[in-house]
C-alpha cells in the first residue's frame, strides 16, 4: 500500500548505496528529500560498500523486522597473502604470506562448496556487535581485546565468478546467505583453509530483502524524481517488500475487524506459524499470526489500516 497524501508516502525505496556513505547517511539525505521523520534501513552496509539498500519510510518502517532477518547475496573478492585488522582492504596490514604456490582453481572450489551449509563465525573486532554494552568497534578503537560471540550462519550457496587475478593473488566469488553473515570473516575463514592470510578486497550487496540489483534506484534518480514531483514513482509498496510471506484475501467485513486490531476466530486453515498477511484488493491491511494458546484464533502483529 503506498499512501500519498502531499509529501507524505508510505512504502520501500529499493535504494542503490553507494561508497563513501554509511547505512545512517542514507537515512538522513532520504529524510531530507521525502520531508518525514520516519526512515529506516532495513541491513547496515559498511561504507565503502556499495549494493542494495532498501528504505522503509513512514507506516512501512513497521515492516522494517520483516526485511532485515530475510536472506542476501554479495558480490565479494578474496585477497590472499595480507590479513588486516579490520579483515578488509581498508584496516593496517598485520600479517602477510608471500604467495609462491597460488592455490588451484579446484582447491579454490573445494574450499568455497566446504562452507555451504551451517557454520560458525566470529564478528570482526571491527564491527557493530554489542559486548557488555559496547559495540566491537570501540573496544577495538580502545585497543582492548574482549571475547566475541560466535554466532551460527547458513551458507546456501557459493560459487567462483572469476579466474585467479592480481598475479594469481585474488579471485572474486558470489555467496547467497542468511542474515548476519560477515563476508569479511567469511573470506578470512577461505584463506585460512588455503593456507594464507587473507582479507576482503571488494564487496557488492547483489540481492536484499526480496529487491535485486536491477531493481534498484540511485540517489541521482531520486533526486531527478523529485525535481520532476515524481517521488511516489520511486517508492514501492509494503506488499512488494512482503511477497515472500504468507498472503490471505479477505472481505469488507474482516477489514473492519483489522481495523479496530481486533483479533479473528475460525482461521484454522492457516498452514503456517509464521508471521502472515491479511490483504484486500491488493492492499495490505495487516500482518497477523496464529495465537499460540488458541489455533483457532489468529491475532495482529502489525495493522496498517485506521478505524471505519
Amino acid at each position: 500500500m503506498i499512501r500519498n497524501d502531499g509529501d507524505f508516502m508510505d512504502g520501500i525505496i529499493p535504494l542503490w548505496k553507494p561508497k563513501g556513505m554509511t547505512s545512517h547517511d542514507c537515512v538522513q539525505q532520504i529524510r531530507k528529500i521525502y520531508n518525514t521523520r520516519k526512515v529506516g534501513h532495513t541491513g547496515t552496509l559498511d561504507p565503502m560498500v556499495e549494493g542494495v539498500l532498501p528504505i522503509c519510510i513512514n507506516r512501512a518502517t513497521k515492516i522494517v523486522p520483516y526485511l532485515t532477518k530475510m536472506d542476501k547475496t554479495y558480490a565479494a573478492q578474496v585477497q590472499l597473502g595480507i590479513a588486516t585488522e579490520t579483515e578488509d582492504a581498508h584496516g593496517e596490514i598485520i600479517e602477510e604470506k608471500a604467495i609462491t604456490t597460488p592455490p588451484t582453481l579446484n582447491e579454490i572450489d573445494d574450499v568455497l562448496q566446504s562452507f555451504k551449509g551451517l557454520i560458525t563465525q566470529i564478528p570482526p573486532m571491527y564491527s557493530a556487535v554489542r559486548v557488555k554494552g559496547k559495540r566491537l568497534y570501540e573496544y577495538a578503537r580502545e585497543n582492548k581485546f574482549v571475547e566475541r560471540p560466535k554466532r551460527q550462519v547458513k551458507i546456501y550457496n557459493i560459487h567462483r565468478t572469476s579466474e585467479l587475478l592480481k598475479g594469481k593473488t585474488a579471485f572474486n566469488f558470489r555467496v547467497h546467505c542468511s542474515q548476519g553473515t560477515y563476508i569479511r570473516t567469511l573470506c578470512v575463514d577461505i584463506g585460512k583453509k588455503l593456507n594464507y592470510p587473507a582479507h576482503m578486497s571488494h564487496l557488492i550487496r547483489v540481492t536484499a530483502s526480496s529487491f535485486s540489483q536491477e531493481e534498484t534506484i540511485t540517489f541521482a534518480q531520486i533526486n531527478e524524481a523529485k525535481r520532476t514531483n515524481n517521488l511516489e514513482k520511486t517508492v514501492v509498496s509494503m506488499l512488494r517488500a512482503l511477497q515472500h510471506m504468507v498472503k490471505i484475501e479477505v472481505d469488507a467485513n474482516i477489514e473492519q475487524k483489522i481495523s479496530h486490531g481486533q483479533k479473528l476466530k475460525n482461521f484454522t486453515h492457516v498452514m503456517t506459524s509464521e508471521p502472515f498477511l491479511l490483504v484486500k484488493d491488493d492492499h495490505l491491511l495487516a500482518i497477523y499470526q496464529v495465537d499460540a494458546n488458541n489455533h483457532n484464533i489468529i491475532r495482529p502483529v502489525r495493522v496498517f489500516i485506521t478505524n471505519k
